[in-house]
């Protein structure tokens, strides 16, 4: 039996009361599963990695994969970049839509955050950066460096892009391009794709669990499982589990089947 979350977003309060689900259920010593995408969006994404990173140290047996809002947190404090080729509407990560500035504030502050030129410059470049403010951006990225603990960059550094798991389960953020080997995938694939992957009916080489794609709950389509059930727009964090025979949620008043 094994346990799994979807998208967490930094809402830190939705990542506890999914953790105690879990406990209620009997899981608290099971293997658990982050599909990544543990930033952005919400108010808390440093206390969602920390807790994350103080249960692994603790012994539990949790494993994470890498998001694409991981990988562009972790972008901007290491190399100021902001702009994504995969985000087609050109807005950058520090976008409001994004919610780099609510990872930046769980760090930083939110009185750091509040300088009149940062105001400006979030609310004027809707479809890409304005190199007239490098200058800014390259002050807020080096403040950036000064706040996001280094064992946190580490981390994340370190996390997988994948991750095969008992009974030919495989984890990953976004999903892959069918009909290519797992080992063989790229990593745009695996934590961005969309386009030739939700809209895939065919057999798959494993069943696919992941997260990217925001839904109203966690569904089951047959050939992949998607968990990410929308913390990140402010809906409940859902815990989902497989005992060995079937996949279920988990609410207050205990598990419910995750039927096809």
């Amino acid at each position: 039996m094994f346990y799994a979350l979807g998208d967490i977003h930094g809402q830190m309060a939705q990542l506890d009361r999914a953790l105690a689900l879990i406990d209620a259920d009997g899981g608290g010593d099971a293997d658990l599963y982050f599909v990544g995408d543990l930033v952005d969006r919400g108010p808390d994404s440093r206390g969602v990695i920390q807790t994350i990173i103080d249960g692994q140290n603790a012994g539990k047996p949790w494993h994470c994969i890498l998001g694409n809002h991981d990988l562009m947190f972790h972008q901007f404090v290491t190399s100021a970049k902001v702009l994504h080729p995969e985000i087609l509407s050109g807005k950058t990560w520090l976008h409001h839509r994004l919610g780099g500035v609510r990872t930046l504030a769980s760090y930083m502050g939110a009185t750091e955050l509040d300088h009149p030129g940062w105001i400006s410059w979030d609310h004027a470049n809707e479809h890409g950066l304005d190199p007239a403010s490098d200058s800014l951006l390259a002050a807020f990225a080096d403040a950036a460096k000064d706040a996001v603990p280094a064992s946190h960059l580490d981390w994340i550094a370190a996390l997988p892009l994948f991750i095969k798991a008992p009974h030919d389960h495989i984890f990953v953020h976004a999903g892959i391009r069918p009909n290519v080997a797992t080992d063989d995938q790229a990593q745009s694939d695996l934590i961005w794709i969309r386009e030739g992957w939700l809209d895939y009916g065919g057999e798959l080489d494993a069943m696919y669990v992941h997260g990217h794609t925001a839904l109203d709950f966690p569904q089951h389509h047959g050939n992949r499982i998607n968990i990410d059930g929308g913390a990140g727009y402010g809906r409940p964090l859902v815990p989902t589990l497989f005992d060995g025979a079937g996949w279920f949620t988990l609410d207050d008043n205990g598990r419910t089947p995750l039927h096809p």
